[in-house]
């Protein structure tokens, strides 16, 4: 049931980045669903490896590389999925900073 909660609530902040950011484009609130699922299982499965291969420049950047790391993850969730769309690299580096900023909102008022 936790599950079913957080994903609900990664595709409301996905819909409010969307909403928030020109050129980060989802389509209706079933594709921030799929966007939401993609994303956990991706999580789960690349961004380990991706943590561990540039671990120096996360360490030199003072983890703001993890920033990166998370707009990686959105462009390859966006090649997957049809009603999403990120117009350039940096429209996901700002988008997985909105992200990160709302999520932590979220949390805490949940919390």
């Amino acid at each position: 049931m936790k599950f079913l909660i957080d994903l609900l609530i990664r595709a409301m902040v996905l819909l409010l980045t969307a909403y928030l950011l020109p050129g980060f484009k989802i389509d209706s609130y079933t594709t921030a669903l799929f966007i939401a699922i993609v994303l956990a299982i991706l999580n789960i499965l690349v961004k380990p490896l991706l943590i561990i291969l540039t671990l120096p420049v996360t360490i030199l950047t003072l983890g703001l590389f993890y920033f990166v790391i998370n707009a990686i993850l959105l462009v390859i969730a966006s090649k997957f999925i049809d009603g999403f769309k990120i117009d350039s690299f940096t429209t996901a580096i700002i988008a997985s900073i909105i992200i990160a900023i709302i999520s932590a909102l979220v949390n805490s008022i949940i919390k």
